[in-house]
């Protein structure tokens, strides 16, 4: 996992996600789901390539399930793009670099 993507859990999703200031790109996902793994490559070189305009969050729905739960996280992966606290975009299941990185341009 690059560096530049944090793990977030529901102890402190409130301080690293709805208070940031920069826009937070959130990926919730889980150890035994196929397609998270196949989207984690990306989302590492979205947040190399966003490093410094976006954060970049990982939360394992099987460990933060209050905070899945809060956001009707029904399927993953899930990726939830939050501007100023809300949620303004959204993509269920797997999809290209390309696409995600037109999910967070058109949120930011």
């Amino acid at each position: 996992m690059s560096d530049n993507v944090l793990n977030v859990g529901d102890a402190d999703f409130q301080d690293q996600v709805l208070a940031s200031e920069t826009p937070v790109l959130v990926d919730f996902w889980a150890e035994w789901c196929g397609p998270c793994k196949m989207i984690a490559p990306i989302i590492d070189e979205l947040a190399e390539s966003y490093a410094g305009r976006v954060k970049v969050v990982k939360v394992n729905v099987d460990h933060a399930r209050q905070t899945a739960a809060k956001f009707g996280v029904r399927g993953i992966p899930t990726l939830l793009v939050f501007k100023d606290g809300e949620v303004k975009a959204s993509q269920v299941g797997m999809v290209g670099k390309a696409q995600l990185a037109q999910l967070i341009d058109s949120a930011v």
